[in-house]
């Protein structure tokens, strides 16, 4: 197993650098850039203005000047026609894009690689002080959703499965459905509109995690109104991600109730709760527990994203989706390096939970 770990560690090298590429390369071809939104700014503004940029170090204001000429020559930025090119340089050299892609990305690489992220291009901030600022709204939501998914899912799956066939599965199977093909915004809007003042209720509150005031609260008060803030957000999540977990759990235990050691114990004269959690489960439950930091991931990632946006929560979901729209390259791609290195640590905690779900899983047999 130590082996196999080591192996993996070293994959995640090219892994990484592999998405850093991609990404960086993406965000090469995007309109729009910081260059273009502050050209646009300054056009609307007048040709004196005064840029925050927050790279040097605490941040500095950088007073820029543009001076109309007719140059005659065509630029690659759009508005910049007849702006003075040397105007147009120090906004480059001032969003670090006077270099070459390639150095920009050997410059990002080594800078990653000491957890140096870079600077906010709109906020007087470090990137890895704003993703660590917004990680436990979105922590936060991800283990709630996926604890509350998999207390439902699994005695619901277990249940189905023994009830193969019957009333309670078909009825049931209508929920999972409904589940699998609303996805988790629609059901957020529609919490909305029912218990959040959309038309109904207005039992809960529309957006932040905690209320005003929340400095002025004792402990006791504070985890009611955080947990008063979370039932909609968490609620939208659970509805729609129960579905695969409990069809998972449900086709898992049927594979195993037909098989013949499950035969067997029940023709020793075993009852049928001793046959279902003494011998059915472990096997059975083997996926569905390992796959728990692949669940995690899953909703913290993708899940959270719509669902922060909708209720105005702060966290990373929502950081990201404002950094693409402000092109706030740095912060853009500073999230995106966490969520992949989150994302490569997770797998291999699932490995290693499934080796201790199941100790006859030998990895070193496997080529990585």
């Amino acid at each position: 197993m130590a082996n196999y770990l080591f192996k993996r560690l070293l994959l995640m090298i090219p892994t990484l650098l592999g998405i850093m590429l991609i990404s960086f390369i993406i965000v090469q071809f995007v309109p729009g850039g910081p260059v273009e939104r502050m050209i646009a700014q300054l056009q609307g503004h007048g040709v004196e203005a005064t840029a925050r940029f927050g790279g040097g170090g605490a941040g500095a204001d950088i007073s820029v000047s543009a001076t109309a000429q007719s140059t005659g020559q065509s630029s690659k930025y759009r508005g910049s026609q007849g702006l003075d090119p040397e105007f147009i340089a120090e906004l480059e050299a001032m969003y670090g894009f006077d270099k070459p892609a390639h150095e920009r990305f050997f410059d990002m690489v080594v800078n990653y690689a000491k957890f140096d992220l870079g600077q906010s291009y709109y906020r007087d901030v470090s990137v890895i002080d704003l993703v660590l600022e917004k990680m436990p709204v979105s922590i936060s939501l991800g283990l709630w959703s996926t604890l509350i998914i998999y207390l439902i899912s699994i005695p619901l799956g277990i249940r189905k499965a023994v009830k193969d066939g019957q009333a309670f599965d078909i009825w049931t199977s209508a929920a999972v459905f409904v589940g699998y093909a609303i996805p988790s915004f629609m059901f957020a809007i529609l919490l909305i509109i029912l218990f959040a003042g959309g038309r109904y209720f207005d039992l809960f509150p529309l957006r932040g995690l905690v209320s005003d005031g929340w400095q002025d609260m004792n402990m006791i008060q504070l985890t009611l109104d955080y947990l008063w803030h979370m039932v909609l957000p968490v609620a939208a999540m659970v509805i729609s991600g129960f579905a695969g977990l409990t069809m998972l759990t449900k086709n898992s235990f049927l594979d195993e109730i037909n098989k013949q050691y499950v035969l067997t114990a029940r023709a020793k004269g075993l009852e049928e709760k001793q046959v279902l959690y003494g011998h059915i489960f472990r096997n059975a439950m083997l996926i569905v527990i390992a796959g728990f930091p692949s669940a995690f991931l899953a909703i913290f990632f993708t899940g959270s994203l719509l669902i922060e946006v909708i209720f105005s929560l702060d966290g990373l979901g929502l950081l990201g989706y404002e950094s693409v729209i402000n092109r706030d390259y740095p912060v853009v791609l500073g999230t995106l390096y966490i969520f992949a290195l989150m994302g490569l640590i997770m797998t291999l905690i699932r490995d290693v939970v499934y080796v201790m779900v199941d100790p006859r899983i030998d990895f070193e047999a496997r080529t990585v």
